[in-house]
């Protein structure tokens, strides 16, 4: 046999702490066909700061779609079903970067998936700038180790093969057809080089994660042994490796035999039902209408007659794509499927494009009560991937050859029920739904139910609920969908309460961090007082939009925007840098043409740093910056010019610099270092109240020349007598 090595990387990532699915870095990988080792080399790194300290990265895989994690031990919907991801953990301690290999052998054809993230996240708002994280680096990588030309075992052929020792195993594979309800494997004439009684095993399938259901068989002796295997996956190649467990040098000869048992499906008359339904989206003709229907209604006594004879009833179903990783199934022949105990009703649900697994799958059935004449009947149901289940009982294990599927079931007593499945494999999957009666099949031979089936495909359950938001997430191509929770709810579809704020909660954080912003009206009043119009336009703009702006932040139910998000966070950010430049500007005492020259060019610049970059540090602490050292440098001149300090009086220091310096610091340590999610709305209001009171105490006094309310002498409102000085100068002789 002919072996090729390939190898695929994709380039680090680097990770974050978990609070949602998102921080959660996705790697997506293609394994090929025919491969028979596969081995994933994990690469994690940090930086060599002293703020690096020891971690534990987690690690998920899965098989066929993004893995379904849960590291905060958080409530999932109450309809979902959840299988736990096969994961492991890399530690970083003392050395900067970890390597480690996760070998899969005969690993599963198609999309595998690797998520990595870090531990909880700790909740602290950081304002970046002030700290610098520690860089935790991820890469995966994959080798696989590829057969070219693995045989091919034909059904109903023997087909002889050798195993040339324990340490070569043999590798065929089978291709399942469609319909198959059964196959048999037989393994015989298994005799060793030596002529001796040879012992084997047989692994047949596949490895997927988290939950492999290779089945494993072990031959002894020359004497034929077997594996049934019920509902296959159709249209599959299936794999099947026999190793030897005998001596090292002794070579095995073998016999082998796969046999299918098929399923023939009843007529449904899908293509008359598909052509009559263009016909009528299209306004046919009525002759035209009605000849397309004859034989539909002509084949009805045949459909009835078939249904005992055939091991299922296949009822057509058109895939209708609305949106990315957003799909609606629609049965042709209406929403009500026909359900019996002589055979299951089976219904396709297509998912298998590749981009379908980035979601969730909902299934819901409803019982029509007047259709089902046994009171005590169920129509028990099962949601499975790549092959149907063709016997449904009472147990309700929804068991296959290679996966399990997810049980539904619907009464008299409980006519609903609904199935969601998280992050569905890429695959076909099929819902089967069959009558069954306590007292066996021959009681309800006749009876027949009628069960409305509503499937359908979307990136979040529900939207993820009032109290949170659905946030489509990509990784290079591949498009997946993360619930985003606020106000406390967490879980899948944020629909856990554990930690949820109450609604009176909500409430005082609105108002709090809204009303706060009034402590500006100090601020303007004393600035419109001493005759500083600008410097009072530009704080009544900080305190309108930073008003409406966390009016419009709030994660919960007491939420108001007058405009656009985005709109009300920048313009309050930009008023709240141009309000600590005007005053610090105000403060240096600089001539007037000077300083509104600064003004304006200040604020253009600071519009265009925060639209560069909008929580930068920078971006507050450079005009800062710049605006005290030409405050400094006003202070020197004047003291310079004046001959001793300035300001001169000592009653200026100690009642209105010293406090509003003391204030403004304050208000800058809050905001960079007590700030978490949890305390958010009263440090943040704070911050508001402290920085507002900062600016009334900072403000310089009016000039000495100017009386009180001196603007309102600007407004002339009455007549005056004018001279005129020039007619007078002509007037001297």
């Amino acid at each position: 046999s002919l072996y090729v090595s390939e190898y695929f990387s994709q380039s680090a990532q680097k990770l974050s702490f978990y609070s949602w699915y998102g921080n959660a870095k996705l790697f997506h990988f293609h394994v090929p066909e025919d491969t028979v080792l596969l081995r994933w080399l994990l690469q994690a790194s940090r930086g060599k700061g002293p703020e690096c300290t020891s971690m534990e990265i987690t690690v998920h895989f899965r098989h066929g779609a993004p893995p379904v994690i849960n590291p905060l031990g958080t409530r999932f919907p109450a309809n979902a079903t959840v299988r736990p991801s096969y994961n492991i953990s890399i530690t970083l301690s003392s050395a900067v970067q970890n390597t480690t290999f996760v070998n899969v052998t005969t690993p599963a054809a198609g999309d595998w998936f690797i998520a990595a993230h870090l531990p909880e996240a700790a909740g602290r708002i950081e304002v970046k700038g002030f700290s610098t994280p520690c860089p935790y680096m991820f890469q995966a990588d994959m080798f696989v180790l590829r057969l070219t030309d693995m045989p091919v075992l034909e059904p109903g052929v023997p087909m002889p093969h050798t195993v040339v020792s324990p340490a070569k195993p043999l590798h065929v594979k089978v291709f399942v057809p469609k319909h198959a309800a059964g196959m048999r494997f037989q393994l015989s004439s298994c005799v060793t080089s030596e002529q001796r009684a040879c012992t084997v095993r047989v692994l047949l399938g596949s490895i997927t994660l988290p939950q492999s259901f290779q089945r494993s068989l072990t031959c002894t002796g020359s004497i034929n042994c077997s594996l049934a295997l019920e509902s296959p996956p159709w249209e599959k190649w299936l794999q099947i490796m026999v190793e030897s467990l005998g001596t090292a040098n002794a070579s095995v000869s073998v016999e082998m035999l796969a046999s299918f048992t098929v399923c023939r499906p009843g007529s449904t008359s899908s293509f008359l039902n598909f052509i009559s339904l263009n016909q009528s989206q299209a306004g046919a003709r009525p002759g035209a209408a009605a000849g397309s229907s004859a034989p539909a209604a002509g084949e009805a006594p045949r459909n009835a007659s078939g249904r005992r004879s055939s091991c299922l009833q296949s009822q057509p179903v058109v895939r209708e794509d609305l949106d990315v990783v957003s799909v609606r199934y629609r049965l042709l022949n209406g929403p009500s499927v026909p359900v019996t105990s002589l055979s299951p009703t089976l219904l396709l649900l297509n998912l298998n494009t590749g981009m379908d697994s980035g979601g969730s799958l909902v299934v819901s059935l409803l019982l029509n009560k007047t259709s089902v004449s046994l009171a005590n009947a169920t129509v028990a149901a099962c949601v499975s991937a790549a092959s149907p289940v063709l016997s449904l009982n009472a147990t309700q294990n929804c068991s296959t050859a290679f996966s399990q599927g997810y049980p539904l079931s619907v009464s008299a007593s409980s006519a609903e029920a609904m199935l969601i499945v998280l992050y569905p494999q890429t695959d076909d999957w099929f819902l089967s739904l069959q009558l069954l009666c306590p007292k066996g099949q021959g009681e309800c031979a006749s009876a027949e139910g009628k069960v409305t089936v509503f499937a359908y495909l979307t990136p979040c359950f529900n939207d993820c609920g009032p109290y949170g938001q659905c946030s489509l997430l990509r990784r290079h191509g591949y498009l997946y969908a993360g619930c985003s929770c606020k106000a406390g709810w967490g879980g899948w579809s944020c629909t856990d309460d554990t930690k949820a704020q109450s609604v009176g909660t909500q409430n005082l954080a609105t108002l709090l961090l809204t009303l706060s912003n009034l402590m500006f009206l100090p601020a303007i009043a004393v600035a419109v007082y001493r005759f500083y119009l600008v410097e009072a336009s530009v704080y009544t703009y900080t305190m309108f939009f930073s008003t409406f702006y966390h009016a419009c932040d709030q994660p919960g139910v007491a939420v108001m925007c007058i405009m656009d998000y985005d709109t009300l966070q920048y313009c309050d950010f930009l008023g709240s840098v141009v309000s600590i430049w005007v005053t610090i500007l105000c403060m240096a005492r600089l001539k007037k043409i000077l300083k509104y020259v600064l003004f304006v060019l200040g604020t253009l610049l600071i519009a265009m740093s925060l639209q560069l970059d909008r929580r930068g540090v920078w971006n507050m602490m450079g005009p800062c910056l710049f605006a005290l050292l030409i405050m400094v440098t006003a202070w020197v001149h004047h003291g310079a010019k004046r001959r001793h300090c300035y300001p001169s009086s000592w009653k200026r220091w100690v009642f209105y610099l010293l406090p509003g310096i003391t204030l403004a610091f304050i208000a800058i340590s809050v905001y960079a270092f007590m700030e978490t999610n949890e305390n958010y709305y009263y440090t943040h209001s704070i911050w508001h109240v402290l920085v507002a009171c900062s600016v009334a105490f900072l403000l310089p006094p009016r000039d000495k020349h100017k009386k009180p309310w001196a603007w309102s002498q600007k407004l002339t409102c009455r007549y005056q007598i004018c001279q005129n000085d020039r007619e007078e100068l002509y007037a001297v002789t």
